[in-house]
Order: structure tokens, then C-alpha cells, then sequence
């Protein structure tokens, strides 16, 4: 398991102070749908926390999950990000789920997510939990290979007003918040949110014409209500992004959320979730979509005798949408309706002092490919307060996307590739052990082995005609290792370390289908955390990605720092750089290879000014 060296209780702890003793109290829900420490969950999991994203200087949400080593985050342009963990990356990987407050942001058009249009002010961000590895017990179909879960703080801690300003050479951000208190209890805040970033520079030098602006807003509102908490949430984004060779992209949509949670008096614990989220998107050259998606959910936790436990639940998702076209492709029918029904149910037991059980199982079943199932079992030993030794057997599904049945190209017929109307659900087995160990109070480390075997892998079949039409004809057999490790130099000064390593083999695979080189053979990060002087931080990190060899996308070494000052409790300095070691450099294909004059991902620098409260 990982374990964040940024991992903090509250905002007022300073990143280098924290012990690691406290890291390991840090409460994580996306391992087991409840809270527990983080030094107890069996799996593989990461938390950025509120001061390590504050202290990277980042803007978006993208960005932010640069600091997580066991993911890969490559920027394909000024937008777009690939985001992926233990493989199988591209601009539009499908083996991820993520989530924002409880809300899944992943498009049924091709079951991955739009980075472009999914981001959250970070200065309300309580903790990202980055789980790699299977979480579809819980969670669900697409949590193949791992679940991302943006938490955000309660309003209650928000109370006041924050405001940030960042300008730089390819970057402004504007972000502000407002926090009020009402009634008994509750709370309500607000925020806007604007981001602007110029054109990514080609190889030549030319401008690549990928620009966006994007202005989001949005509030929260805790309360008690029916004897339980009541939260109501809810955002609007409005997005422009500039193509070379067409009318700019126009993204916009909008959500609302309600939670309700409710302590019984056996000690149980009932929680009910609903959400509706309505998106447009327009690509101009490409396809025009509008986006319906209602979810509910049901989950109720049963304390069942000392050392036990039950959690099960239930939910329904449906997704409607209208599909335009521009001549390149066509989804037919143009207008669907697709709906997913679930439900799960997991036990927790102390088989003795030292070890704990977990047994668990979800079934599911969607328009597609009908009802799936999606076990696990994991097993925690614990001989020392300092070492957790786990394993895990999982069983994921990435369940069929519109793209994999029912799209067409080009728009009219003849048509060269097809969707097929037989397509099935993508299934990985995985195994995972791991361990962390706290040998003193200095030092702390963690390491996971895991390996993968997916089947029904999305391919092509060429027929008689020339034409292509996909099907489930390819193979996958994944290996690797996740490792990182926290040393306390001193008070004020840790440094943390960060390998991933891995192995994919392909059977039947090709490039139109599964792109088998998007993903480097390992990362490393190493990161020092400083507080020089009262108010004074310094944050550097070191980053090597290997390079993408079926691509043509060569490894790279970069640096990036932050030196923040407090002026006072309430106004805040910093300088920060990104990519300090190279003018520019290339991490990720546009399309499938890389193109003779491809996109750089440039150095930049800002400066930032923060109010607070």
C-alpha cells in the first residue's frame, strides 16, 4: 500500500511536520465504503491531501493527480489529459472510475472520462483517495483498474471568504469562495472558478491552436435534516476550446446532488444518494452529444457482533443522450437510453487479534451485456502496531460503451468500422499482495505485487468487405510492482519517494484497438517537502516517466518546485514552476502514433496569491 508523505488531518498541519504516526491515522473511505485508517486498509491506495495539492502549486484537477505515483498522467494538449493506473492508457481509457463526492463522472459514451470538463475549486478538496487496483465490489463496472474519489471539505469548513488569483506564461486562474453559517448547524458556501490557457507549441515552434477557457461555478449545503445530515451540491461549466482545424469545441452542463446519512440506533448506518447531471458537448469535425444521467443508491452499514461487520446496498443508473454528427461518424440509433441496476453486499470479520477476512460480491446488469458479477476477497494480517501484510483476489468488468456497439464510421455507408452488435463486457482477474512497515520514526515504507489477466479485450475483425467491425478478440496478461516509501530528515523536512514498475503482454491485440505502448515501463518521483523558515515552504520534486515505445514518445527527466510564503494568517505568496528542466517535451500521442510535428508540453511559471478566511 501507499501512503501519502502529504497525508494530514486538518489544514492548519504543516506537510513537513506531520508524524508518521499521523499519516497512518489519516481515514480513507474508497477501500471499504466506510471510514478507516489508512494503516489499516488492505489495498493499494494513495491520499493527496488539501495542503500537498495547495503546496504543488497546481490548478486543475488533472494536474493535481500528478501527485498520486501510482497513476500515469500524461497531457495530450492545452485540455486533454490521458489518466490511467497499471496500464491501458489513452485519451480515452476506460478502466478507471472516478468519482466527485460520491458522484461517477464517467461518460457511457465510452465509459472513460472528459478531463477537459471535470475539475472542482481545489481549495475546498478535503483528500483524493487514488485506489489502483479492482474496486468493482463497491463500486462497481469500470473500476478495473483502480477508483479515483475526489472528497471535498464540509461547508461548515468553509466559513468565510478564500480567494485566489495565479498568472503565468501559459496559465490564469481565478478562483473564489464564499462561506456563510445559518440555522442550527448548517452551513452553505459558493464558488467560482476560471481557468484560461494559451496554445500548446507543435515541434516546428508553431502555436498547435488548443486553447481553452473555462468558467465553472457551484455551492454546498450540509445540514441536518430528519434526523440525519443533509448535503445538497451542485456545479455549472461553461468551456470553449480552440481547434486548429475547425470552430472551437463548446462544452457546458450542469449537476445536483443530495446525500442523506442517518446513525440508527443499533449502530448501523443508512446512507441514500441521488444525482442528475446534464452535459452538451460540440465538436465541431467530430459529433455533437447532449447527456442525461439520473443515479441513485442505497447503502446500509451493520455492525454484526465484535470484530464483524456487513455493508450492502443497491442502486440504478440511467443514461439518455442525442448524438449529432459531422460527416466522420455517426452512432446509430442516434438517441439512447441505457440503464445499469445493482447490488452488493460485503462482509468484514476478525478471524483473530492480528488478521481480518473480507468476503464480497456485487452483481450487476446493464443493456448491453446483461448481468455481470464481480467478487473479491481480501485478507489483512496485522503481527506488529508497525506492519500490515495483505492480499487480495479480485474480479472486474468494464462493461460495453456505445462506442463498442454502436458506432459507425465514416457517417454514411459504406461504412469502414462498425460497432459490434455483440460486444461484451471486458473482464480482469487480478491478484494483488502488499505490505507496509513503519521499522522507526523516521522512516516508513510500502510495496504491492500485482498481476492481471483480462480477456474479451476490445479488438477488430476485418470482413470480407474491408470494412472492420469490433469485437472481443483480444487477450492481456499485466504484472508490476507499486512502491514508495516517507523519510523524516529532520522537523520541518521529509522526503518521499515513489517507483511504479510494470509488464503488459498482448495477444491479439492492434493498434486501432488497444494501443499496447501508451503506458511507460515505470515512474519515479522523488519529492522533498521543506519549511525553511516560519512561513517559508520550499517543494521540489523530481520526476522520470520511461518512454512509450509503441508510440514513439520518448522517456523524459523533469523538476518542479514551489516556494511559498506567508506573509500573514491570511495572505499568502508563492512562485512555482513546472517542467523546469526542459523548454518542452513531448508525454503522449495525439490519436494513436505520434504525428511528425507533434504537440510540446511546455515549461511554465506562476505566481499565485492567496486570501483566506
Amino acid at each position: 500500500m501507499l501512503a501519502s508523505a502529504g497525508a494530514m488531518a486538518n489544514t492548519a498541519t504543516n506537510l513537513a511536520d506531520l508524524s508518521l504516526e499521523q499519516l497512518g491515522d489519516i481515514e480513507v473511505t474508497s477501500v471499504s465504503k466506510r471510514e478507516q485508517r489508512l494503516g489499516d486498509a488492505p489495498a493499494s491506495v494513495y491520499v493527496i491531501t488539501k495542503e500537498a495539492i495547495h503546496r504543488a502549486g497546481v490548478n486543475t484537477l488533472a494536474e493535481a493527480l500528478r501527485l498520486a505515483p501510482n497513476l500515469h498522467v500524461a497531457r495530450i494538449n492545452a485540455s486533454q489529459y490521458a489518466i490511467s493506473a497499471r496500464g491501458f492508457n489513452s485519451a480515452t481509457a476506460n478502466k478507471l472510475l472516478v468519482l466527485v463526492d460520491g458522484r461517477s463522472v464517467y461518460t457511457p459514451l465510452y465509459s472513460g472520462v472528459f478531463w477537459e470538463t471535470q475539475d472542482v475549486p481545489l481549495g475546498d478538496v478535503e483528500r483524493i483517495e487514488v485506489v489502483s487496483g479492482p474496486g468493482g465490489t463497491l463500486w462497481g463496472a469500470n473500476a478495473v483498474n483502480g477508483v479515483i474519489n475526489v472528497i471535498t471539505t464540509a461547508a461548515s469548513a468553509s466559513v468565510g471568504t478564500l480567494a485566489q488569483a495565479a498568472g503565468g506564461n501559459l496559465s490564469q486562474a481565478l478562483s473564489l469562495r464564499q462561506g456563510w453559517r445559518y440555522g442550527e448547524g448548517g452551513a452553505l458556501r459558493v464558488y467560482a472558478k476560471y481557468n484560461k490557457r494559451r496554445d500548446s507549441e507543435r515541434a516546428s515552434g508553431i502555436d498547435a491552436g488548443d486553447g481553452f477557457e473555462k468558467l465553472q461555478l457551484g455551492f454546498r449545503s450540509d445540514a441536518d435534516a430528519a434526523g440525519g445530515a443533509l448535503t445538497l451540491q451542485g456545479d455549472a461549466y461553461k468551456e470553449s476550446i480552440n481547434q486548429a482545424a475547425a470552430a472551437d469545441q463548446r462544452h457546458h452542463g450542469a449537476n445536483l446532488l443530495a446525500r442523506w446519512s442517518r446513525m440508527l440506533d443499533d449502530g448501523a448506518t443508512l446512507n441514500l444518494q441521488g444525482y442528475v447531471d446534464r452535459s452538451w458537448r460540440d465538436i465541431p469535425g467530430s459529433y455533437t452529444e447532449s447527456l442525461r444521467i439520473l443515479d441513485v443508491d442505497l447503502q446500509y452499514l451493520l455492525p454484526a457482533g465484535e470484530g464483524s461487520q456487513w455493508i450492502f446496498g443497491g442502486g440504478h443508473r440511467q443514461a439518455s443522450d442525442d448524438v449529432g454528427n459531422y460527416g466522420r461518424l455517426t452512432f446509430l440509433p442516434p438517441s439512447r437510453s441505457l440503464h445499469w441496476t445493482n447490488a452488493f453486499a460485503q462482509y468484514e470479520r476478525s478471524l483473530s487479534a492480528a488478521t481480518t477476512a473480507t468476503l464480497g460480491t456485487r452483481v450487476e446488469h446493464n443493456s448491453y451485456s446483461g448481468t455481470e458479477w464481480m467478487p473479491s476477497a481480501r485478507l489483512a494480517w496485522k503481527p506488529s502496531p508497525g506492519l500490515l501484510l495483505w492480499g487480495a483476489a479480485s474480479r472486474a468488468v468494464r462493461t460495453p460503451s456505445r462506442v463498442d456497439v454502436e458506432l459507425f464510421a465514416p457517417a454514411q455507408p459504406p461504412y469502414q468500422l462498425a460497432g459490434g452488435p455483440n460486444f461484451r463486457s471486458e473482464i480482469a482477474k487480478t491478484l494483488e499482495l502488499g505490505l507496509r512497515g513503519q521499522p522507526s520514526e523516521q522512516l516508513s515504507y510500502s510495496l504491492t505485487l500485482f498481476g492481471s489477466r483480462y480477456t474479451s479485450l476490445r479488438n477488430y475483425r476485418r470482413l470480407s468487405d474491408r470494412s472492420f467491425v469490433l469485437i472481443n478478440g483480444a487477450t492481456a496478461n499485466v504484472y508490476g510492482v507499486e512502491a514508495g516509501g516517507r523519510y523524516l530528515v529532520r522537523r520541518g523536512w521529509t522526503m518521499q519517494a515513489g517507483l511504479t514498475w510494470m509488464h503488459e503482454g498482448f495477444s491479439g491485440a492492434n493498434i486501432a484497438s488497444i494501443a499496447p505502448g501508451n503506458d511507460p515501463r515505470y515512474q519515479l518521483r522523488l519529492q522533498s517537502s521543506w519549511s525553511l523558515a516560519e512561513g517559508v515552504d520550499l517543494d521540489v520534486t523530481l520526476r522520470r516517466v520511461a518512454a512509450l515505445r509503441f508510440t514513439n514518445v520518448p522517456g523524459y527527466n523533469e523538476a518542479d518546485a514551489r516556494l511559498g510564503w506567508r506573509h500573514s494568517d491570511r495572505l499568502e505568496f508563492a512562485l512555482s514552476g513546472r517542467n523546469l528542466l526542459h523548454a518542452q517535451h513531448r508525454e503522449f500521442p495525439q490519436g494513436g502514433l505520434a504525428g511528425a510535428n507533434p504537440i510540446q508540453v511546455g515549461r511554465t511559471v506562476q505566481l499565485t496569491v492567496t486570501v483566506r478566511p
